[in-house]
């Protein structure tokens, strides 16, 4: 596990990065969408998938778009090290407090994200015109898109990501989230590995 400190439109960051699997788990935003970067986590040590968040552990945190993101070295030793990414995000839109937004641009795979999260208390969206533009997560310059095989951009709602939705430390994302998402990754694992 590697630490690095970073500095991106003037906002500071700090990374966790660990290289394992070729499936990666990305939360860019963990300080500003509360519990994405503690899922992440909690799938990579499960799985032994890659891993790579993002913090900013002072001052008022900032939410800078995923497509503003610059290639730090961080991001690039993931990018060039996984083969498809699993994006991590939160979503506040109060008129879909239960809907997941599966987006990115590997089809397949948040095919099977969905189908894995179909039995929770959740409902998954992912017909691109039933997510919101901005959540999409479809333009090439959004890290999720630029692994070999593409990703999958998940738009979580707070009860999705954490159990304590008035903020506190630690996050701890709900079980039944977790279960789904490491099952999906080792899934993908599994497929990865046959095709190396």
């Amino acid at each position: 596990m590697h630490t690095e400190r970073v500095t991106i439109e003037g906002a500071a960051f700090l990374t966790t990065l660990h290289l394992a699997g070729p499936i990666g788990l990305l939360a860019l935003h963990g300080s500003v969408e509360g519990g994405t970067a503690e899922l992440a986590r909690e799938v990579a040590a499960r799985t032994g998938a890659t891993l790579l968040t993002f913090t900013q552990p002072t001052g008022p945190p900032r939410h800078i778009p995923s497509t503003r993101m610059s290639p730090c070295a961080p991001l690039t030793a993931f990018l060039t090290h996984t083969t498809l990414t699993v994006s991590l995000h939160g979503h506040n839109r109060r008129s879909a407090p239960r809907t997941i937004y599966v987006g990115g641009s590997n089809r397949p795979a948040a095919r099977l994200l969905a189908t894995a999260l179909a039995d929770s208390p959740f409902t998954p969206v992912t017909t691109l015109s039933g997510i919101p533009h901005p959540l999409r997560g479809l333009h090439p310059d959004n890290p999720v898109n630029r692994t070999r095989d593409g990703g999958v951009q998940l738009e979580l709602p707070v009860r999705a990501r954490t159990t304590h939705p008035v903020r506190t430390e630690p996050e701890v994302p709900p079980r039944v989230v977790v279960d789904a998402l490491e099952a999906v990754v080792r899934t993908l694992m599994e497929r990865e590995g046959s095709h190396r």
